[in-house]
């Protein structure tokens, strides 16, 4: 017998819908629901650990996304045949996922959840990655599982000054931003996108319309549960250990202390681990519940401490940056570097010039066509030690993928189109206490420059933070957040652009606290402080360099008809090689929008534009009168070889035979024939020589 299916409707602004299906499919998970929209269709499951997880401190939950190839009708490639490990792009959905989701569990819940999202049917006008949050809510909203209550999570863009709500990967090329916001019913809680220079405004506004309709999707997951009949799971993670008045007021007594001396990170992390010791022999309880109830009380005592001397545990008031201090040029080697610190936060940018054959290519089920092959990228590096820790390295974690990639989009946009070089940027922190994100696209914009790249302007970023006072209500904008407010704060917002507008942001938050007058002031604080470190950076360096550094590769590209490239090649390339040795350049030549793209590599710029010249003299001049050598007679023309490797049809209409009845009386193969170089064919990109146009 066919099971039950259950299914909810949401009906989209432009006509589109999506459904939400459940009953039928994975019915052993403690959750299952199937989304469809248009021909995009993915299936999210949802279990959960009988046994809650000894000696946890934090949420063990785990969100895997993956985009089956079959989704799209295509085999993997590689020698296995098969999916493998999660590509950098679902690896930023899984992050995206558990962004939005994680905050709205109980505290204290320490069970096993393991979520599982797969793309099993793609439409490229529909994207997933979105549509699998919704999936992913819907499927434990619909279990035992307890968490406070469903989400979703909606792309926005603009395109002629409309918003258009979840695009196809078409629509995204011709938008000035494009927005992922996550959020409840009652406030947003994840924010992720990539801006070409908006204003606050704008971003406020699309904000506020993504929320609309984020909600109409929460309301769709609650019909849907009402249609199933469930019995809440018991959260019994709750303990009853807490510390006497004794212990609380030596703990309170030993923090105030060691706040009033704002200490750096390290000595204050050694001071309060002392005193954690020092309490440890005066009670019972486990080790891991001793260190929860620690900083729970420790948390509560600095936040209180905030709002009573309006100072942060660094000494410095709510709005106020760390000293910054920056260097360009730090590696002589290298073809750009720049040194970045900002309090106890540094890092280091490198910058790498390469050619079209460095680009960076994207294998992927889903793969925007001005994705595939990158021209610019950046890889972003947190190793142990920029925390004082010991770690051992085990690959690319997501959080460096995830970093990043933020600060990767912040940049992207600043670079000029016309930017013949694959630029690659390397990010190392050497220092982490707050936003090292941010840092990295400081860093990375002094680098540019460094590198003469001619950036549209320059971009600085900032972390801003809220601490809500749970009490009374009153609410704090932290201005350049440390690590230890990001971690006992309530939201972390990371916002980066230039001094026009916005280029890129990241927010998440810890509880439902959000709405537009706050956003609205935090944005404006933001921009005050992004001014400030930009101001900063200019007096190191104010505008990009004019000149590339002297070892760092010259490129000069241009194009020439696609019907030359066979003679700048040569016969078994040997004319290309040729001149690659005489001028000490490489060449690469591609066939592009049919042309041929030509890009010439070299250390100097005598050594390039000798090839250049080499090259454009291969090349008939529109007008000149060349002496062509007749190859072969059709009825249509005949096919003539103007120099060795150059060859063209001269069609009939343009050769002047009047006094002859036929072509073959007038012409031999092996004539000589002389004929006019009149251009190119702007519709097949073919060569036009005419023998008529010398009369």
């Amino acid at each position: 017998m066919l099971p039950k299916l259950i299914k909810e409707k949401i009906f989209l602004k432009d006509g589109k819908y999506l459904k939400i299906e459940t009953g039928q499919l994975a019915k052993q998970a403690d959750g299952s629901v199937l989304i469809r929209m248009g021909n995009t269709i993915l299936l999210a499951t949802v279990v959960i650990s009988k046994e809650e997880k000894e000696g946890g401190n934090f949420l063990p939950l785990t969100i895997d996304y993956r985009e089956k190839y079959s989704a799209i009708g295509k085999i993997p490639g590689g020698y296995l045949k098969r999916e493998g490990r999660p590509t950098e792009e679902e690896i930023m959905t899984m992050r995206l996922i558990d962004r939005v989701l994680r905050p709205i569990f109980p505290k204290n819940f320490y069970k096993d959840i393991q979520i599982m999202i797969s793309l099993l049917s793609y439409d490229k006008n529909i994207l997933p990655d979105v549509l699998a949050c919704l999936a992913a809510s819907s499927a434990l909203y619909i279990s035992e599982i307890p968490f406070k209550e469903p989400v979703s999570m909606v792309r926005i863009i603009r395109v002629n000054n409309s918003f258009v709500l979840n695009p196809g990967i078409e629509q995204l090329k011709n938008s000035s931003f494009e927005l992922i916001i996550g959020g409840s019913n009652r406030s947003i809680i994840m924010i992720e996108g990539e801006m070409k220079e908006i204003s606050e405004l704008e971003l406020l506004k699309a904000i506020k319309y993504a929320h609309k309709h984020i909600k109409s999707q929460i309301s769709a997951q609650k019909r849907l549960r009402k249609k199933i009949q469930l019995k809440p799971l018991i959260n019994k993670t709750e303990s009853n250990f807490f510390f006497n008045d004794k212990i609380i007021k030596l703990i309170k007594y030993n923090i105030t202390k060691i706040y009033n001396k704002f200490y750096n990170k390290q000595k204050r992390n050694d001071k309060l681990e002392t005193l954690l010791k020092k309490v440890k022999p005066k009670i019972q309880p486990s080790e891991t519940e001793i260190k929860y109830y620690f900083n729970e009380l420790k948390q509560k005592i600095i936040l209180d401490l905030m709002f009573k001397t309006k100072q942060r545990i660094d000494g410095r008031n709510f709005k106020k940056i760390r000293d910054i201090w920056c260097q360009v040029d730090f590696l002589p080697g290298v073809h750009g570097s720049a040194l970045f610190t900002r309090g106890e936060t540094q890092a280091l940018s490198t910058i790498t010039l390469g050619s079209s054959s460095d680009v960076k290519k994207v294998e992927a089920v889903i793969e925007p066509t001005e994705q595939a092959q990158q021209k610019f990228y950046l890889h972003y590096n947190f190793p142990p030690f920029s925390t004082g820790e010991i770690r051992i390295i085990r690959g690319i974690s997501r959080r460096e993928i995830g970093h990043g990639n933020l600060a990767q989009r912040a940049l992207k946009n600043i670079l000029p189109s016309n930017n013949p070089y694959t630029v690659r940027i390397v990010a190392d922190v050497l220092e982490s206490n707050g936003s090292s994100s941010m840092a990295t696209v400081c860093a990375s914009t002094l680098a540019l420059m460094d590198a003469g790249i001619p950036i549209i302007r320059p971009v600085a970023g900032i972390a801003m933070g809220l601490i809500i006072n749970q009490s009374t209500g009153e609410k704090i904008v932290l201005s350049d957040i440390l690590g230890e407010e990001d971690s006992w704060g309530d939201m972390d917002f990371k916002i980066a652009g230039t001094k026009l507008g916005i280029t890129a942001c990241q927010m998440d938050v810890k509880v439902e606290c959000l709405n537009n007058e706050i956003l609205a002031k935090i944005l404006l604080k933001a921009k005050i402080g992004r001014l400030f470190i930009l101001s900063k950076m200019l007096k190191t360096i104010p505008k990009p360099r004019i000149f590339l550094k002297p070892h760092a590769p010259k490129i000069y590209a241009f194009t020439i008809p696609k019907a030359f490239i066979g003679a700048v090649i040569g016969h078994g390339g040997k004319k290309i090689n040729d001149i690659q040795h005489e001028t000490n350049t490489s060449i690469l030549i591609e066939e592009k929008n049919n042309l041929g793209r030509i890009e010439v590599i070299g250390k100097k710029n005598e050594e390039i534009k000798k090839a250049v010249r080499v090259i454009k003299s291969l090349i008939p001049k529109i007008g000149n009168i060349y002496k062509a050598r007749v190859k072969s007679i059709t009825e249509f023309g005949v096919f003539i070889e103007i120099y060795k490797g150059v060859e063209s049809l001269l069609q009939i209409s343009e050769i002047n035979f009047k006094q002859f009845d036929r072509l073959e009386y007038f012409l031999k193969i092996g004539d000589i024939i002389l004929v006019k170089y009149l251009g190119v064919d702007n519709k097949n990109g073919k060569m036009i020589f005419s023998n008529k146009a010398l009369k």
